[in-house]
């Protein structure tokens, strides 16, 4: 098993020490271990916890969220239906966001393109204006 200083994982995992730290405060990494002189030594066990984490996150769960996931990760038989849950749920919100972005993609297209075709004024500014 290696171990690796904070430093290590903040070049191997793209993440700042001040992150890692405040993951650790969270509790979504428990029980780091130091030496004799408080230097925090990371094990590949950490190392996949972290990047669960990142995993998460990309997923737009929040660090609560995760934290969670973390719990239920333990043992996942009897968390399933609870993730699955909590994933239907992430996965509507996103649903909803898609929503609005294409509603927006397509507003602002349409402005778009009566700019282009505009000899007075400006319809985007017109528009903004409007409301």
């Amino acid at each position: 098993m290696s171990l690796y200083r904070i430093g290590d994982l903040t070049r191997q995992l793209g993440l700042s020490a001040d992150t890692l730290r405040y993951y650790e405060k969270l509790g979504l990494l428990a029980n780091v271990a130091r030496t004799s002189a408080g230097i925090r030594q990371y094990d590949d066990k950490d190392i996949s916890r972290i990047k669960f984490i990142k995993r998460a996150q990309r997923m737009n769960f929040s660090l609560d969220e995760i934290k969670n996931l973390l719990h239920m990760r333990a043992d996942p038989q009897h968390a399933k239906d609870e993730i699955r849950t909590m994933t239907a749920e992430k996965l509507a919100d996103i649903e909803v966001h898609l929503a609005d972005l294409t509603t927006l993609r397509n507003e602002l297209t349409l402005l778009l393109n009566l700019c282009r075709g505009s000899e007075n004024g400006c319809p985007i500014i017109e528009d903004f204006d409007a409301d």
